[in-house]
């Protein structure tokens, strides 16, 4: 049972419109679950987890996003979807004219009402330009999720004062996301100037010995900065999810409306 639903059931129980017993039996039922034969559709994550179920593109096809990306909207609830293919944009475009595409970042953004104000700032820096599809997904994310997001790019150590000069706006930031291939070394060095979280993302773009995204993940699991963690290889979702439960706990959200929730 979702949330709304749980409040039309106990709003019900209050005017004396359902019993008690009646009530009760529909509170312990399973949780919401839409099945759609190819998905099954998480219909109570946002009561449990705070936000909706987030679709993963990859692997599926146009259809089946359309599908679950309708399920969840009818629902009442914001649709999210990471890894969009080229091939799935023109599609899913189509089906949903209202939505918000990112090829670049490769997310999909159908919400169902206009979003609240943002809340905290989540700050996302990249060591360089390559990086900047997997910022897009981490900002893009975290935006969605209801947060302020600023985005810095290719401010690699390599030229270390070209991130020293973004310090005073970096420092101002509730969490980092700081997205790095090659060496990895970035985050490290940026979260020994701030004082706020770092989530560190390292990337596949390097040469041989980066092995695709192992030897910055490396330096990254080492870092002496000890408010440094670190994400998957080209995990820029899950950095953006992370950052927007860090920012959600900061300042929390207020309460919606009754015409937001209804979907």
């Amino acid at each position: 049972m979702t949330a709304d639903a749980v409040r039309v059931l106990l709003e019900s129980l209050q005017r004396g419109e359902t019993s008690l017993e009646s009530a009760a039996a529909a509170l312990s039922a399973r949780p919401a679950v839409a099945d759609l034969a190819y998905a099954q559709v998480d219909l109570d994550r946002r009561s449990r987890c705070g936000f909706p179920e987030v679709i993963l593109g990859e692997g599926k096809t146009a259809e089946w996003i359309e599908g679950v990306a309708r399920e969840l909207h009818a629902a009442g609830q914001d649709v999210l979807a990471t890894r969009i293919a080229p091939a799935q944009v023109d599609p899913l475009s189509r089906a949903f004219p209202a939505a918000e595409i990112d090829p670049l970042g490769r997310t999909f953004w159908y919400p169902v009402a206009p979003p609240m104000p943002p809340r905290g700032l989540v700050f996302v820096v990249t060591a360089g330009t390559g990086d900047i599809p997997v910022a897009r997904e981490a900002a893009n994310t975290a935006k969605y999720l209801g947060c302020r997001t600023e985005t810095v790019v290719d401010a690699g150590v390599a030229g270390l004062h070209r991130l020293l000069r973004h310090l005073d706006r970096i420092r101002e930031a509730d969490v980092v996301i700081a997205i790095a291939g090659m060496d990895g070394v970035m985050p490290g060095v940026l979260g020994g100037l701030i004082d706020c979280p770092v989530i560190a993302v390292p990337t596949s773009i390097g040469y041989g010995t980066a092995f695709g995204g192992v030897a910055p993940l490396l330096t990254m699991l080492n870092s002496c900065s000890a408010n440094v963690l670190c994400v998957n290889i080209d995990a820029g979702f899950r950095a953006g999810y992370a950052a927007a439960l860090m920012v959600r706990r900061i300042h929390p959200e207020p309460e919606r409306s009754e015409s937001r929730s209804s979907g």
